[in-house]
């Protein structure tokens, strides 16, 4: 009997044990499962909500953070709206009415192609707790590392060299005095015979030759002088102003791959390539309101230069300011300012430059001439714009005039001219003072 009960005591205990290890391990999967969700909802969120959704304020749509709790976990309602809302508005649904009011009737986008797992996937992602930010660990870490150095120091090399200097003239005066006094003990130099040397003023004064060379020395000197000063003026390459905004083409046409042209669209069919308007730069930043940047948080170099997450999402809050945009209303209030852009690139009045010639015609790439914008924090001028600069260019680029039988006759009887079967823009008549001056 003892025996029986033993045996059931430990087979409840084997029970129990098993019973623990698979709620343990069911905890695990569901977890899991649900971590799982959360990550594909954040994708589905991406590309189908975010454009009119945040999480946590109003943009064109209402804030979806803990929409199920909402709406009382009425996730069948919730189905019928995000697929297609038209028809619950259409219906007469309370709520579906109360929502198109409130958002000044603007429609909503229909998802049929959603299916309620995706959805389900969806309402994880919105009902997830917001994780703890990651930026004040980068930050720290960026703030405890030591700062790289490689090679020797500038103070140390110019210690090194004053010390060189002190040594050769300690060795000079010394030399100087053993000098001297082997020509006093020879008889070769006494007190009464050093007002007999010539001094070299007195010998170069009473030598015309060396006169006249010296002169001409210092007048091709000059000359060379004030020429290179005068071929600077107006050449301001390098030239980076600050702006009123920072814009970042780093992260515009860097990271987010935007075309030049969607910006500067005028530079396609215009003399100019324009400043774009600020209602471009708000065709994306209705809905980006803040800079997320990194997950893993601003590079120590970002940090250096004080390029944090905060910082540009700062300078979207001037943009707002600047065009009167109320982040609450997500409406224009009318009170907006023009922003006083500082130029960067500028020609003389006197020389003619067609964006529209190189762009489209010519098919000529930005960075031919504006270098690597994609990878410029702040712009700025990278290539001189100077005549030669120009010459030089037109006689190195071919000009493809393949299907344009506009060229057809004239390419062919230049090509038979200079003996190539390609020409430049020289040979073209790219040099010649009417192109770029009249």
């Amino acid at each position: 009997m003892k025996k029986v009960i033993c045996l059931q005591s430990i087979s409840r205990i084997f029970s129990l044990l098993f019973l623990s290890m698979y709620l343990s391990f069911s905890a695990v999967m569901a977890q899991e499962a649900a971590a799982d969700d959360v990550q594909k909802g954040k994708q589905l969120f991406n590309q189908n909500c975010a454009a009119c959704h945040a999480l946590n304020r109003k943009m064109t749509g209402p804030a979806l953070a803990g929409v199920v709790g909402k709406y009382d976990g009425d996730k069948e309602w919730l189905y019928a709206w995000i697929k297609n809302s038209q028809s619950l508005i259409k219906s007469g649904d309370a709520r579906a009415l109360a929502i198109y009011n409130e958002f000044n009737q603007t429609q909503m986008t229909a998802f049929p192609l959603l299916s309620n797992s995706d959805i389900d996937a969806i309402l994880a992602y919105t009902d997830a707790p917001e994780p703890a930010p990651a930026a004040p660990a980068a930050m720290a870490s960026a703030e405890t590392a030591a700062p790289a150095t490689s090679g020797v120091s500038n103070e140390l090399i110019l210690g090194a060299l004053v010390v060189v200097f002190g040594l050769l003239l300690m060795m000079l005066v010394f030399v100087r005095r053993i000098l001297t006094k082997i020509a006093v003990a020879n008889g070769i130099y006494t007190e009464e015979k050093k007002t007999e040397i010539p001094s070299f003023w007195k010998y170069f004064s009473n030598n015309p030759f060396l006169i006249f060379v010296t002169v001409i020395f210092l007048l091709l000197f000059s000359a060379y002088q004030v020429y290179g000063y005068l071929s600077q003026i107006g050449v301001d390459q390098g030239y980076a102003p600050i702006q009123p905004i920072h814009f970042s083409h780093k992260i515009h046409a860097g990271d987010n791959k935007i075309e030049c042209t969607y910006c500067h669209s005028s530079a396609r069919s215009s003399k100019h390539s324009g400043v774009p308007s600020l209602n471009i730069c708000m065709n994306c930043h209705k809905s980006i309101y803040e800079y997320k940047g990194n997950p893993e948080g601003p590079t120590p170099e970002d940090l250096a230069e004080g390029y944090t997450n905060e910082f540009y999402t700062g300078e979207i809050k001037k943009l707002y300011q600047a065009v009167g945009w109320d982040e609450n209303t997500q409406s224009y209030t009318g009170n907006a300012k023009p922003v006083e852009w500082v130029r960067i690139h500028k020609l003389p009045d006197f020389a003619y430059f067609n964006h529209a010639q190189h762009v489209t015609v010519a098919g000529v790439a930005c960075q031919t001439c504006h270098g690597p914008v994609e990878e410029m924090e702040i712009a700025y001028q990278y290539s001189p714009l100077t005549m030669g600069w120009c010459i030089d260019c037109h006689r190195a680029t071919e000009v493809d005039v393949k299907g344009n039988e506009y060229y057809a006759s004239i390419h062919k009887a230049l090509s038979e001219k200079y003996g190539v079967e390609k020409l430049t823009a020289a040979q073209m008549g790219g040099l010649e003072c009417g192109k770029c001056h009249y």
